[in-house]
């Protein structure tokens, strides 16, 4: 249908009514970008100095997507730029510089976890000097609310709400640049921040990252990392305490969360692009149904549910439509949309269309962009 040029970054669009906000980096700025949802029209654009902080590379840019509640914007830089912005104007309506404000733990590629806004708090996965592991704050005027006292630092997992015996709580996978590495599961009371418990788990090297988001279903977490680790998945009690139900070593989902459905979990797991499969495990056993690497064409890809199928974007810019079971993989329809590496930014489907970041140049000499196709038509 359409593409707009994009700058720097893994940051997937965010998209509320017709309103799509695309958050990238131009040189030594960061850009926060509102489009219509429908043409790609520009609608409004804020750009801002920001200073990188990455001390391993993994390329320029914004590694956390835009977030949208309320009228607000909620985007979250490299560098520890925190904007509420009006959605509608594009106006700057609070700013934190949260490298200013806290003493931030030191990180691998920069701040990388998705805010979280709830009905009454922004939740920010932060990691500071003196305990603060996850901050809430007030989405309409950005005080601070209240902060989840625990060593672990940010990852770059973002947190998620979670329900668990009638208590609303959030569930963060934590663990940042440490010597010897440290995190794992911190479940969080969401309405004052008491931290209900914390469940280890992480890679045993230092060179080592959380991408993957916590999936809840009822009473479990699942987390799952790509160095050493692989999966588990957690019991969570009626004293809120965390409890091994089962490991799954070898379902190492690394730079995609874990899709569930029919009572499965599907993902693309292995850390390195010559040995990631598309994995099934049972939910409640843990036990591997099926791995298949499909070819080895999509390596560690990324999957969307959506309209009875699944979406899969290859980290190379191949997408295709497949039938996932217990009993196995089927591709439906396949198409070849670039070629470029660091396809790692998960599809967004609305509206009956999907919107896919290139996030690097491509063969042909394509440049990075956001590029938008009607579903309808299938």
């Amino acid at each position: 249908m359409w593409e707009h040029l994009k700058g720097a970054g893994h940051a997937a669009p965010a998209i509320a009514g017709e309103a799509l906000i695309l958050f990238y980096s131009e040189g030594d700025e960061e850009v926060v970008e509102c489009l219509d949802a429908i043409s790609g029209k520009g609608k409004w654009r804020l750009g801002y100095h920001a200073k990188s902080t990455a001390r391993y590379g993994a390329g320029p840019g914004p590694k956390s997507n835009p977030a949208i509640r309320d009228g607000r914007v909620f985007t979250l830089g490299a560098g520890g730029a925190l904007h509420a912005i009006d959605i509608e104007t594009g106006k700057v309506l609070w700013v934190h510089q949260l490298g200013e404000r806290y003493r931030l733990l030191p990180t691998f590629f920069g701040q990388g976890g998705t805010p979280l806004p709830i009905e009454r708090s922004l939740i920010v996965s932060l990691g500071t000097e003196d305990g603060k592991s996850l901050v809430a704050f007030d989405p309409a005027t950005g005080a601070e609310q209240w902060s989840a006292k625990h060593e672990w630092g940010a990852s770059y997992a973002s947190p998620v709400p979670a329900k668990f015996h009638g208590r609303e709580c959030i569930a963060a996978f934590q663990g940042g640049m440490v010597e010897e590495p440290t995190g794992g599961l911190l479940l969080v009371d969401a309405a004052d921040g008491r931290v209900l418990s914390a469940a280890p788990h992480r890679a045993r090297m230092f060179a080592s990252v959380s991408v993957s988001s916590p999936v809840v279903f009822g009473n479990r977490v699942f987390l799952s990392e790509a160095y050493t680790e692989g999966g588990v998945c957690f019991d969570i009690g009626e004293d809120f305490q965390a409890r091994t139900a089962w490991r799954a070593p070898r379902f190492d989902t690394y730079l995609m969360t874990a899709v569930l459905a029919e009572g499965c979990l599907f993902g693309f797991a292995g850390q390195h692009q010559q040995n990631a499969e598309l994995v099934c495990v049972d939910a409640a056993s843990g036990k591997e149904l099926w791995r298949d690497d499909l070819g080895g064409v999509y390596q560690r890809g990324s999957l969307v549910k959506a309209d009875g199928a699944f979406l899969c974007l290859g980290e190379n810019g191949d997408m295709a439509w497949l039938e996932l079971g217990r009993a196995g993989a089927r591709v439906l329809s396949r198409a070849k949309l670039f070629h470029a590496p660091e396809t790692w930014t998960a599809p967004v489907i609305d509206g009956g269309r999907v919107y896919i970041c290139q996030n690097q140049p491509g063969d042909g000499g394509s440049k990075p962009r956001l590029l938008c196709y009607d579903l309808r038509a299938r």
